[in-house]
């Protein structure tokens, strides 16, 4: 019999949390709910779900107190769904370890889809069989070890920094990194000075990869919070 995912859904409005658990009981996934925060901790703590739902703005304690507290033991993967449309809160949530954030209102399908990514990835991580040495999604292919970046079969030339920007996007696929995370990663950085130097290896980085930057098919640009490579 499929084992099918355990998901923890953490929502204070009734009517949003029947919407999500229907759609996930029509999808054949198990689930169990609350409306606290305090409560989604224990429940994350004794029933180690796959993946958590989780609303932001919660009676007792902020959703972003939950992610903090849940990272300290837990990479069990964290989909935001919040009416807080403010940059800095989404920028905030992200750093503090969520892995991908929706606005309300949403869409069922959009909600699904990024379970299925975020519950592929964790897969993806846990197997011994994934090649670790290649990247492949549509006609992209980026070989790690040969420092190598081929689309639409033809090898592109990647300056040292675009190489690492995108390696870095490599290993988070479908999830939004923010411009403070690359920085820090790329550069060592905080935000500062290096934000337009992002700003500059992500159009040069574009204009390789993309047929059309204005359009791109592989590196979307979350507005004022970061960047996510294409999944699928």
């Amino acid at each position: 019999m499929e084992n099918k995912p355990y998901i923890l859904v953490v929502e204070d409005d009734k009517p949003i949390r029947n919407f999500i658990t229907a759609a996930l009981s029509a999808q054949g996934f198990k689930y169990m709910e609350t409306d606290k925060g305090n409560d989604a901790v224990a429940l994350s703590m004794s029933h180690n779900p796959d993946l958590i739902i989780l609303d932001l703005g919660l009676p007792d304690i902020d959703g972003i107190e939950v992610i903090a507290k849940v990272r300290q033991w837990s990479k069990t993967p964290i989909i935001i769904v919040s009416a807080r449309e403010n940059e800095r809160q989404k920028v905030e949530a992200l750093d503090k370890g969520a892995d991908d954030y929706l606005t309300k209102p949403f869409g069922i399908g959009e909600l699904l889809a990024r379970i299925r990514v975020s519950l592929r990835h964790t897969a993806m991580n846990q197997s011994p069989n994934i090649d670790k040495d290649l990247f492949k999604v549509k006609n992209l292919v980026v070989d790690f070890n040969k420092r190598r970046v081929v689309i639409n079969n033809e090898e592109i030339h990647l300056t040292p920094i675009e190489f690492k920007i995108m390696s870095l996007l490599c290993k988070y696929p479908g999830k939004v990194l923010t411009h403070n995370f690359i920085i820090h990663e790329i550069w060592g950085a905080e935000l500062g000075n290096e934000t337009q130097s992002l700003r500059v290896f992500m159009a040069s980085l574009r204009r390789k990869i993309e047929k059309n930057p204005a359009q791109p098919e592989y590196i979307y640009t979350e507005v004022g919070v970061g960047y996510r490579l294409v999944d699928e």
